[in-house]
């Protein structure tokens, strides 16, 4: 396609497209005049010097649009007098032309309207006439940018100075510069660019100004790169709009979700509340009801009771009554009447002796202790929704199950729970369900975590997953972690220790009691060994061996070399080769026996024709050493398969891993952390094989924590 038909393909963009450029940020109308700031935003020039004004109903340009009622210019406000009193302790208003005693000092700094940064402009910045004695503009300076009286231009331009020397022209509103002039020298045009501090400056900049030491290059040629860069950033721009309008309605997607979800949140809290307050008012009503009628009837009780004591009053109630009987004179009469009240009058006697109130005034059973509910009421966070938290890839592991670990910002407040997800992106083995797309790539979740840490079980191998997590707090979910990936082994893993009986070498291996950690270290004997140099012996390496083999099927296991060992040997042997290793050491630094090799023939270019019942990778210094192949050698990988040196050694990886698949007679060996091989070889498996080390000179090893568990707990 030709530049024409390029150019003819990208239509016109509309000028409403770029108009949001082109606003003001002050009068929110189109530029006029526009000044950039050193903040590098653009305002109007007729705003910045309304800003400099003390009061906002003064004009700087009498008769201007700025000054007429209505007008969006003469609604900005001007700098308070705290803010003046605040830029004159601060130094940020320039002195000239302010005199002493006056009210109405000279500003010449204001506030960005961008950036809220404070702009000083200098002299440049004031040039006004102070009111009241305001008068019309009668010339405008070149250099300083300004407009001014014919007093105030001899104010600022006094004879003798070099000021006196600048270009003036009629009051106009357009100061654009013919020439940029630097700003530390103004007499001196800018010629260069600083490649430091990414700006034009002049020559004595460069000579012996701010800029002495920077780099710096011709302004055509900044020119010309800094073109190039724009037209390819608009180019880029221009060729993502398609990107750029699909992200513009994902993100109007996200207002209206944002919209219906705060008001959803609202109207669930209000809900929230509402049955909060029922209950409570439910609550207290049964409560002031159960009071009322405790306090009728204890009422009503300590009512008759004072009823019966007041029948005990001489001249009132039972008393009376009985005195009005002992005046009855006829004797079968008096008997009969006589005999009841008796009874009565010794009852309230024996009353009176024992008195007790009928009931109690005390409500202590209605006193409520509700230090437990508010307790609940205040921790009740309302702190919005909580941070989210970030997986740990330093202490998280995968294997056929996974233990990933996360930790919480440092100022999160409590949370109930977390949530763990996890799908599968892709493996070489699919499920049948999997192949007809049912629940491919799904997010799947775990029970509720109360920890910061969970054991996710029953992974495919040889597959990769993501893994994601979030917080709850009071039923507010936080947003999801960052994703990480993990690759799963290709087979579950191989549970082994250290074994500390076959052939270990308790004089120059110190195994830990745990039987997870290796380390060799210098010795007497060793010592000894490495003096018979001078005799041509060579010094061994000192075996290890797990003690769990392999006899069947498909096994993994991951362990950690120390970077400061000097050599170690790792891999996979079996028991017939241990025995004849353990039991007739070599020489294994000759050139004529290398272990990696399984023969003695000395040749270097068929060291891997015949698969041997072992296969050891050798690593040292930080380094990985990939095995020389001949090109009909069954082993395989593309740093393995150069003759140059160079490309068959590698970084050390932090994690190396090994699989046997002793059914296939194969072995494979990969960096743990990224699941990539690093090697593969065919290998006998006639018989029991087990996982092989050997060092030599100082080294440690430490098996992974999936290893050595012997079960997959945590």
């Amino acid at each position: 396609m030709s530049a024409e038909m390029r150019r003819s393909s990208i239509a016109p963009v509309p000028i409403k497209n770029i108009e949001r450029e082109l606003i003001c940020p002050i009068c929110k109308e189109l530029f006029t005049h526009p000044l950039i700031l050193p903040c590098q935003h653009s305002v109007c020039h007729k705003c910045v010097r309304e800003l400099l004004m003390l009061n906002h109903d003064d004009s700087f340009d009498a008769g201007s649009e700025c000054s007429m009622p209505g007008s969006p210019r003469s609604r900005v406000p001007s700098p308070s007098m705290e803010r003046l009193d605040r830029l004159v302790r601060s130094g940020s208003i320039s002195s000239p032309g302010w005199r002493r005693g006056s009210v109405t000092p000279r500003v010449t700094t204001i506030p960005c309207p961008g950036c809220q940064h404070d702009i000083d402009l200098g002299e440049r910045g004031s040039a006004c006439c102070s009111p009241p004695q305001q008068q019309e503009a009668t010339k405008s300076c070149m250099d300083c940018k300004a407009s001014y009286c014919n007093e105030c231009f001899k104010l600022h331009h006094p004879w003798g100075t070099p000021k006196a020397q600048h270009e003036y022209v009629g009051p106009t509103t357009n100061f654009r510069p013919k020439v940029l002039m630097c700003p530390e020298h103004e007499m001196e045009k800018v010629n260069m660019y600083c490649e430091v501090c990414k700006r034009p400056v002049c020559h004595l900049c460069k000579l012996g100004g701010s800029h002495a030491n920077h780099k710096v290059t011709s302004m055509g040629s900044a020119y010309k790169i800094l073109k190039e860069k724009l037209a390819k950033s608009i180019h880029y721009l221009i060729s993502k709009e398609d990107q750029v309008r699909a992200q513009i309605t994902d993100l109007d997607l996200l207002i209206n979700q944002t919209e219906d979800n705060g008001q959803l949140a609202e109207r669930q809290a209000n809900e929230h509340f509402e049955l909060l307050f029922e209950t409570l008012q439910e609550r207290k009503s049964e409560m002031l009801k159960s009071i009322e009628q405790s306090r009728n009837r204890r009422l009503d009780q300590l009512k008759v009771q004072v009823e019966e004591y007041q029948g005990m009053l001489e001249n009132s109630g039972l008393v009376g009554y009985a005195q009005e009987v002992l005046k009855e004179t006829d004797q079968s009469c008096f008997v009969q009447t006589a005999k009841q009240l008796h009874t009565r009058i010794q009852k309230a006697t024996e009353s009176l002796r024992t008195f007790h109130p009928a009931s109690d005034p005390c409500f202590d059973e209605f006193v409520l202790d509700t230090s437990r509910e508010e307790t609940l009421l205040k921790e009740m966070c309302f702190g919005g929704v909580p941070d989210p938290p970030l997986i740990d890839l330093s202490t998280s592991r995968v294997y056929n199950e996974a233990s990933i670990c996360w930790r919480l910002s440092d100022d999160h407040l409590p949370t109930d729970h977390h949530v763990m997800e996890y799908r599968r992106l892709g493996g070489p083995s699919q499920s049948p369900s999997q192949e007809d797309g049912e629940d491919s790539g799904a997010w799947r979740a775990t029970d509720r975590v109360y920890g910061p840490n969970t054991v996710v079980c029953d992974l495919e191998p040889d597959s990769l997953y993501s893994f994601r997590v979030k917080s709850c707090r009071n039923s507010m979910f936080s947003p999801h972690s960052p994703e990480v990936t993990f690759h799963t082994p290709p087979a579950p893993a191989f549970g082994f220790l250290f074994s500390d009986k076959c052939g270990f070498s308790t004089e120059r291996l110190i195994l830990n009691k745990r039987r997870d950690t290796v380390e060799s270290v210098a010795s007497m004997a060793f010592l000894l060994a490495a003096e018979r140099v001078q005799t041509g012996s060579f010094i061994g390496l000192d075996y290890i061996i797990g003690d769990m083999g392999i006899s069947q099927g498909r096994h993994y296991w991951a362990f950690k070399v120390e970077p400061y060992s000097y050599m170690v040997k790792f891999g996979v042997a079996s028991d017939s080769k241990l025995l004849e290793w353990f039991h007739n050491p070599r020489d294994t630094s000759s050139p004529r026996y290398d272990h990696d090799s399984g023969h003695d023939s000395g040749s270097e270019d068929t060291c891997y024709e015949l698969s041997q019942p072992f296969t050891l990778l050798t690593l040292g210094m930080g380094k990985l050493f990939i095995p020389k192949t001949s090109s009909s050698s069954s082993a395989s990988t593309a740093h393995a398969a150069s003759s140059d040196p160079g490309n068959r050694v590698l970084p050390l990886p932090q994690r190396i891993g090994v699989c046997l698949d002793y059914d296939a007679c194969r072995v494979y060996f990969y960096d743990a952390d990224t699941m990539r091989c690093l090697y593969e070889r065919q290998v006998d498996c006639s018989g029991t094989m087990y996982p092989a080390f050997g060092l030599m000179g100082s080294g440690k090893i430490q098996l992974e924590e999936f290893i050595t568990a012997k079960r997959l707990t945590f």
